[in-house]
């Protein structure tokens, strides 16, 4: 049994920290928000994330973990220090690193013997070095440390599985016996672990989310392409995802992506590479195409209700940025409910867990507590969110409910051809329709050289 302390209790904190006392492991999760403190002890989860109230209270019964606001309390003794705090965007899009440091600090000031301090959060290349340099400034005797780098790949919504069964763990250090014992942690988990430089293993967290960021968009920039020329993205999909160089998975034509990683870890890619002299075009062009997912919804929504949403009233079903999480960060509904908004329309929304949530970012939406409910009276519904419940609703309820049968399907969830014979007026994203007039009447292919037959 090792003695783990993780500071910062947030969905990689929580989850890494309930993870590890899962595996037999002594864990104090340390916060210094008071508050959140006093939920976790009471058994209340301050976040959503399936399975990790019931990992949260085996553990705490088993006395394997516990929670402080105390430095003093959680640092001596421990064997291994993992900072897990946040590091959100600044506003000239480098991570901020206020917490990291912060944390580095206090860990420093209370070491009372020689600690591995593990960085879990994701930061730019450079940090592990920038961290080290804090702890030695701060400490209050020489004690010896090391740093070592294990960027997390938790997805939230399946996260504690992502943690007990992940594709790799990644280590970095400059100390190859520490490396080796946070390796030894691992050992466990059963997954390859890949040993590296500090700089590498923070740079190989940046560039996962990068690609996996620009395969969002790419699909998305087909999906526009298909729309024009009568093509089905999610056929195009399927295609290209059985050639094993490209895979299957992040082609989901839609509305983009959000949460708390990828639009801030390739804007911060972005901005490390442009302060070494670089051009990130790429980056930027993904981070382009992201945007305009959300204003092509809201124009979409327009086109379908004849260009003025002067006083119309649009539901969205879905807030959270993905299903199975309450996390509203960089949602595309935020936009989206926003720009509505801004023509003038009346936005409704429901979501199965985020509602509490997206109250403090967008007051002026009205909650409701179901989908029927948020579909009574409405012009125009608008899927958000891929949440199971949705594929799963009475679409002759829906319609009959509405105003107008409109249904922009931002997750292509539905069918285009049942959803015709519903009635509904539906669209989907890149799903082919409708064609342009040069199409519809058999002109050459867009792009070709041939004249009209």
């Amino acid at each position: 049994m090792k003695r783990i302390t993780v500071v910062g209790t947030g969905y990689v904190g929580l989850v890494t920290a309930a993870g590890f006392a899962d595996l037999g492991n002594r864990v104090v999760a340390l916060d210094i928000d008071e508050a959140k403190i006093a939920q976790l002890r009471r058994g209340d989860m301050p976040i959503y994330e399936p399975g990790l109230a019931e990992m949260v209270e085996r553990n705490v019964k088993a006395g394997r973990l516990s929670f402080t606001t105390s430095y003093a309390e959680a640092i001596p003794g421990a064997e291994f220090v993992f900072i897990a705090v946040g590091t959100p965007q600044a506003v000239n899009g480098e991570a901020d690193l206020r917490y990291v440091e912060a944390a580095a600090r206090s860990v420093a000031e209370h070491m009372t013997a020689p600690l591995i301090i593990v960085n879990k959060s994701t930061v730019p290349v450079g940090t592990g070095d920038w961290v080290a340099e804090i702890v030695r400034r701060h400490q209050k005797e020489p004690i010896p440390f090391s740093v070592v780098s294990c960027p997390e790949f938790l997805r939230e919504g399946s996260a504690l599985y992502d943690f007990m069964n992940p594709h790799r763990v990644v280590l970095g250090s400059l100390d190859p016996e520490a490396a080796e014992k946070v390796a030894q942690l691992h050992l466990p988990l059963r997954a390859p672990i890949l040993i590296t430089d500090l700089r590498t293993a923070e740079m190989i967290k940046y560039a996962s989310n990068a690609f996996l960021a620009t395969k969002i968009s790419f699909i998305n920039e087909i999906a526009n392409i298909c729309e024009a020329l009568g093509a089905d993205v999610k056929e195009v999909a399927r295609g290209m995802g059985y050639d094993p160089r490209i895979g299957p998975l992040f082609l989901e034509a839609g509305l983009g992506f959000g949460g708390s990683c990828f639009p801030k870890d390739v804007q911060a890619l972005a901005r490390m590479a442009e302060d070494m002299g670089r051009h990130p075009q790429l980056l930027h062009a993904v981070l382009d195409i992201n945007a305009d997912r959300r204003r092509m919804a809201v124009e979409r929504v327009a086109e379908l209700l004849g260009g003025d949403l002067t006083g119309k009233v649009v539901g969205l079903l879905g807030l959270a940025f993905k299903p199975n999480t309450d996390d509203m960060r960089e949602a595309p509904s935020i936009d989206i409910a926003r720009g509505l908004l801004e023509r003038g329309a009346r936005v409704r929304a429901y979501d199965p867990i985020a509602m509490d949530n997206a109250r403090r970012i967008l007051p002026e939406v009205e909650m409701m507590p179901d989908p029927y409910t948020l579909a009574q009276g409405a012009d125009a519904l608008m899927v958000i969110t891929e949440w199971n419940e949705f594929k799963q609703l009475d679409l002759e309820r829906i319609r009959d409910a509405m105003r107008q049968p409109v249904l922009f399907d931002g997750r292509n969830i539905y069918d285009p051809a049942r959803m015709a014979e519903l009635g509904f007026v539906y669209r989907g994203v890149g799903r082919g329709h409708p064609l342009p007039e040069a199409v519809r009447n058999g002109a050459p292919p867009p792009g070709s050289n041939m004249a009209h037959p």
